[in-house]
């Protein structure tokens, strides 16, 4: 796992969780704005994927449990992916305050993973 881009996918959730609360608070539906903010989150954790499985290959093995690493980042990119079609479907200000919690929860699981790897 390379530290640098962990951060990037935290700081990424962080503000697109920011941008879907305040949307949400202002009582708006989803829009392009707030969608393509979970989606970037989403390609993010893709790429997190491809590092994970080229990272071993290159001699930066996890220190913790794997088993733990894979769960938190199979779980963290079905979030994004499952509260974006929540989203598609409940057009309400409720689905972005979900978009919200969800980029929050992947911030906190991207941190946990860093920790975990080491």
């Amino acid at each position: 796992m390379i530290a640098w881009f962990s951060y990037l996918t935290i700081a990424v959730s962080l503000i697109a969780a920011v941008m879907c609360a305040v949307q949400g608070l202002r009582k708006h539906a989803p829009n392009d704005y707030t969608m393509g903010a979970t989606a970037l989150v989403a390609v993010l954790l893709v790429v997190q994927v491809v590092i994970s499985i080229v990272a071993p290959l290159t001699g930066n093995v996890p220190v913790g449990d794997a088993l733990e690493f894979w769960m938190y980042l199979i779980v963290a990119l079905a979030l994004p992916i499952g509260a974006g079609f929540w989203a598609l479907i409940d057009r309400t200000r409720f689905a972005n305050l979900v978009l919200a919690v969800v980029g929050l929860s992947v911030a906190v699981m991207t941190y946990r993973m860093l920790v975990i790897w080491g």
